[in-house]
């Protein structure tokens, strides 16, 4: 779990020679550094919120080189020497060579320097908007961490109309996330963050889990048939070693009927076919259907529709939203639906927000209708009571 230090002033959060095991990125307070050289004690700076001190240390578990004295009451957020060295191992070889080499030049230098020399500052403030952003990311990866362990985030669920049946047959899983200082942090931000570390594996884990609970906790209330839940995942995600495994199991040991979880898979300009392909067929094999989401966007790649196997095809929403002003966008809408069809795979149409949008997909053959009309993301429990689709009629416009 991620450390959260509170210190008042006249504490000492480290002192000179201690064992490094992390860095520390101060919150709030401020945090005075000092080097005692001989009987010289020389303060090395003061460091505020959003600065970060004794990384140096953590890289290669050096001594501290000073003491960390509390000069306003602070909180400060631990940054873990492992997945500080995971980025590094996972980064540019160049990058890792060059760090390690700069770090064994510091460390030599220190040792060279008389006994009473003053020595130089390891940490100083930050003034560099691009080290700043750096030092934001750091901070927020610390906290989705602690989120994982917490159990803070939110998983949301978005209703999706069944056409033909006339009624909610299925959601899709949508991860939110809030911090007290930022409030909502946006999807994107956060799952690109957890996909640059293996964070994104506990994260695709940790809505598998939540989506799971839902639907037995439909079942054991009564509810029949079940919902399907769809929770979308990266390709990456996907080809993880026993992710399809950890996956297949969570359905089994729930008694979950076949169809009822689903996966999405997120348009990216390069997949690994073969190894996707083989996870594809050993989920489906389990009752594990797919989806394309976000056709018509991103990089769009017919390849995929025709090295894949897919049983849903999702329409991205910029193209409901403009069919009826876009004679462009209801062309688009109708080649992607026709070619849906025509490799045997259902189609979702997202960003559906008026009934005129509803009866032209209806028209279409659209299977599954998703947005604002139908309903927004809510949470489990309006789910379980029923109160998710509440708020839509069904009925068709008059013709």
């Amino acid at each position: 779990m991620t450390i959260r230090r509170e210190l008042f002033a006249g504490e000492v959060l480290y002192r000179q020679g201690d064992v490094s095991d992390c860095a520390w990125l101060i919150e709030r307070g401020s945090i005075e550094l000092s080097s005692l050289q001989g009987r010289r004690n020389t303060s090395l700076g003061t460091f505020g919120p959003g600065e970060l001190i004794g990384e140096l240390g953590m890289l290669d578990g050096g001594p501290r080189t000073a003491t960390a004295t509390v000069l306003a009451d602070a909180t400060l957020l631990a940054i873990e020497h492992d997945p500080f060295l995971e980025r590094l191992e996972s980064g540019d070889p160049i990058v890792r060579t060059l760090v390690d080499s700069l770090l064994h030049r510091i460390r030599g230098l220190l040792s060279r320097m008389p006994v009473d020399a003053v020595l130089p500052a390891e940490d100083v403030p930050v003034d560099d908007p691009e080290e700043r952003r750096g030092i934001d990311k750091i901070r927020l990866e610390a906290l989705l961490r602690d989120a994982l362990d917490t159990g803070t985030l939110e998983v949301r669920y978005q209703p999706l109309f069944d056409l033909p049946a006339g009624r909610v047959t299925s959601y899709e899983a949508l991860v939110r996330w809030s911090l007290p200082d930022r409030g909502v942090v946006s999807p994107a931000e956060f799952i690109k963050l957890a996909e640059e570390t293996s964070l994104i594996v506990p994260v695709g884990e940790y809505v598998l889990d939540r989506v799971i609970e839902v639907l037995t906790g439909l079942r054991d209330a009564g509810t029949h048939p079940l919902p399907s839940i769809a929770v979308n995942l990266s390709a990456r995600q996907l080809v993880e070693p026993g992710m399809a495994r950890q996956i297949v199991q969570r359905v089994e040991r729930a008694r979950l009927p076949a169809g009822t979880l689903k996966l999405e898979i997120t348009e990216s300009r390069m997949l690994d076919y073969a190894p996707v392909h083989a996870v594809m067929q050993h989920c489906r094999a389990h009752g594990v259907p797919f989806a394309l989401d976000d056709f018509g966007t991103g990089y769009s790649n017919l390849t995929h529709l025709h090295r894949l196997d897919f049983e849903f095809v999702k329409v991205d929403q910029a193209f409901a939203r403009h069919m009826f002003d876009s004679p462009r966008a209801m062309a688009i809408v109708e080649a992607i639906v026709a070619m849906a069809h025509g490799i045997g795979a259902d189609v979702v149409c997202e960003g559906v927000e008026t009934r005129e949008q509803l009866e032209r997909l209806r028209a279409l053959g659209v299977r599954y209708a998703q947005g604002y009309l139908i309903g927004q993301a809510a949470p489990a429990a309006a789910v379980l009571s029923g109160e998710a689709t509440n708020g839509f009629d069904p009925a068709p416009v008059a013709a």
